[in-house]
């Protein structure tokens, strides 16, 4: 009887050590398949730009694909709620900007808590945007488009990438602070939002530099200024809002990873390691600014210290602004 349970003791170690060894074993082998990286915005704009140039340079620091997924609508709450309800597993990342802090005050409520259901990978790009333009409206400036704007209040439409994107709330702190009002036209994305300013239906935009950089470039939108508090070294002769003379603008948007909440550690680190290791070649950094981006990197604490200092500010901007989505 002995016998048997000093038998049955070793077996039950036996089977312990090979569980404990194949859960080793397992993190160790992080990641055994792609990665997908949900991108709540429509392909082409300025957040899934250098969300695709980093992929296939993640993928080869991974040793696995990096797959990128748009998931795009309601102020990418669509693709965030998608993100937060996956399995923590370290096989799904969410790209985020400062539409994910701003849609915490900007939404009556949220199918997600956008801080406790998720965990920081890091920060990976900081961009301004842009103020542009359709060439047929007769404004060269910030100080042309404000004059032109308080002669016509409300008849001057502004496109945005959708309500509650970082195009709307930046747009709408501009108007605040000018002092004056333009009819806001959402769409579902920032690649139907420039299609229609470049064909001119929608005469006012704010999108991202990333997205319309080749169209100032090319001539077929017009940059008035850039939204940062410094000029962009990619648009060096195009001045910020501020030095357009709407004093205390600036506004930047930042680009990082999130994962779902509870995603283990380990693959945090090989994630975070990963990204740090893109981040430092010169060749990404190059193609960050000829995009009008420039490679930013913060780790998971202080990303996440980022994340949750933004809440309070754009809080406050979307009550002073008055707005909301239900």
């Amino acid at each position: 009887m002995k016998h048997l349970t000093r038998r049955t003791g070793c077996l039950l170690l036996g089977a312990l050590g090979i569980g404990l060894a194949a859960v080793e074993a397992a993190a160790q082998a992080y990641p055994a398949r792609p990665v997908r990286v949900i991108v709540p915005f429509s392909p082409g704009g300025a957040a899934d730009v250098p969300a695709r140039i980093m992929a296939p340079e993640m993928s080869k620091a991974l040793g696995q694909q990096v797959v990128i997924e748009n998931r795009p609508g309601a102020g990418s709450t669509i693709g965030t709620e998608v993100a937060a309800k996956s399995a923590p597993d370290g096989y799904t990342v969410l790209l985020v900007s400062n539409t994910h802090v701003i849609n915490a005050s900007l939404y009556k409520k949220l199918p997600y808590d956008p801080v406790n259901d998720f965990t920081p990978v890091l920060q990976f790009a900081t961009s301004p945007n842009v103020l542009v333009v359709h060439p047929s409206l007769p404004v060269r400036s910030v100080k042309e488009l404000v004059a032109l704007a308080k002669a016509k209040p409300g008849q001057i439409d502004y496109a945005s990438s959708g309500n509650g994107s970082s195009q709307h709330l930046f747009t709408a702190l501009f108007t605040s602070l000018a002092g004056v009002k333009m009819n806001h036209v959402p769409y579902k994305g920032s690649g139907q939002a420039r299609a229609d300013l470049l064909a001119g239906h929608v005469p006012v935009g704010v999108p991202g530099i990333a997205s319309v950089i080749n169209d100032v470039r090319g001539g077929r939108l017009r940059a008035l200024a850039v939204t940062s508090a410094k000029r962009s070294p990619q648009l060096l002769e195009v001045p910020t809002i501020a030095e357009g003379g709407v004093k205390g603008y600036a506004a930047d948007q930042w680009l990082g990873f999130l994962a779902p909440a509870k995603t283990p550690k380990e693959a945090i680190a090989k994630l975070n390691e990963a990204a740090e290791k893109v981040l430092s070649q010169s060749a990404l950094q190059k193609q960050f600014q000829n995009i009008g981006a420039q490679a930013a990197y913060l780790a998971p604490e202080e990303f996440g210290a980022l994340v949750r200092s933004e809440l309070p500010k754009w809080g406050k901007v979307v009550q002073t602004v008055g707005l909301r989505v239900e």
